[in-house]
């Protein structure tokens, strides 16, 4: 059973630009490690979308908490209190 919540969308797209951004900082980083010389500055920028995924991602998973909290105390309230024993 697959169910989509709200914020589901977000973290799939925060996670293909968390991908991107990762890959963006290796490609950065090697040059510096073999001694090569860096690269332009809007490398540097494509890599900084590392931590904009992370903020997508993170956006959407409170997203789909809260949707789920409020199903869940909707679906409490929709069902009938039982009597207490005594």
């Amino acid at each position: 059973m697959s169910t989509n919540y709200p914020g589901d969308g977000l973290v799939r797209v925060g996670g293909v630009v968390f991908a991107v951004g990762a890959v963006a900082t290796l490609i950065t980083v090697i040059p510096l490690l073999v001694g090569a010389d860096p690269l332009p500055t809007a490398a540097y920028l494509v890599s900084m979308l590392m931590g904009a995924g992370f903020l997508l991602a993170g956006c959407g998973l409170m997203r789909s908490m809260a949707a789920q909290r409020r199903m869940d105390r909707a679906a409490q309230s929709a069902q009938p209190v039982a009597p207490s024993a005594r």
